[in-house]
C-alpha cells in the first residue's frame, strides 16, 4: 500500500521524529511506512490522518486486487 505521509510531512516541515512522537510510534515505523515496507494498522492510519487533518483515503492509496 502506498501513502503520502512523506509528502504531507515535508509540506508541513515536520521531522520523522516529530511525527512519530505525535502518533505514538517509533521513528523507524515512520521510515518503514514512508518507504512502503510496512502497512499501517487502521488505528495508526487514523492517527496519522487525524494529525494531518486529512481523510485516510487522502493519505493512503488503496490498490484493488
Amino acid at each position: 500500500m502506498q501513502n503520502r505521509i512523506k509528502e504531507y510531512r515535508k509540506q508541513q516541515k515536520i521531522t520523522q521524529d516529530d511525527l512519530a512522537k505525535a502518533v505514538d510510534v517509533t521513528r523507524q515505523t515512520i521510515i518503514s511506512l514512508e518507504n512502503g515496507k510496512y502497512d499501517a494498522s487502521l488505528k495508526l492510519a487514523h492517527r496519522i490522518a487525524k494529525y494531518f487533518s486529512v481523510s485516510i483515503e487522502e493519505l493512503f492509496i488503496f490498490e484493488e486486487d
